[in-house]
């Protein structure tokens, strides 16, 4: 028998690729990826009306449909959805405070909000690249509300 190790100048024999269960296939990428981009369609979509509210309805139905029978959208989606909440929450919070006093609060609250908004847009955009790559994104500074 003509074995590869006894003969260097052979070529090596087929080896099937390592499929690692941990890594998602491309079509997991994909959804993951689509989870973490929704928001930024579901923000442009209701900027006019629902401001914030509208950037986890995208992830929201994403990881609903797809949770089940794909673990990296399962968790991609989580983390999207809770990232998204965050942000309409402190939005929310500020909104509030900019009521409550009667407009002395949007000093505080204008600046907030543009920073915040930039934040969640880069944000964003690198956990849709991360997703696609195939990596377990974590953004900074969320709520894990949903496990």
């Amino acid at each position: 028998m003509n074995d590869y190790k006894d003969n260097p100048g052979s070529p090596p024999p087929y080896e099937p690729p390592h499929v690692d269960p941990g890594v998602a296939d491309a079509e997991a990428r994909q959804w993951a990826m689509f989870a973490h981009l929704s928001a930024l369609v579901g923000g442009v979509v209701t900027a006019g009306w629902a401001g914030s509210i509208g950037c986890f309805i995208g992830p929201l139905i994403i990881w609903l449909v797809k949770k089940d029978t794909m673990p990296f959208v399962d968790d991609q989606g989580k983390e999207a959805l809770n990232f998204n909440i965050t942000v309409a929450a402190v939005f929310l919070a500020l909104l509030i405070l900019s009521i409550v006093t009667l407009g002395i609060g949007l000093v505080i609250a204008i600046p907030a909000w543009i920073i915040i908004g930039l934040a969640w847009l880069v944000f964003t955009i690198i956990a849709g690249i991360k997703a696609n790559e195939g990596v377990r994104y974590r953004y900074p500074f969320t709520l894990r509300l949903i496990k």
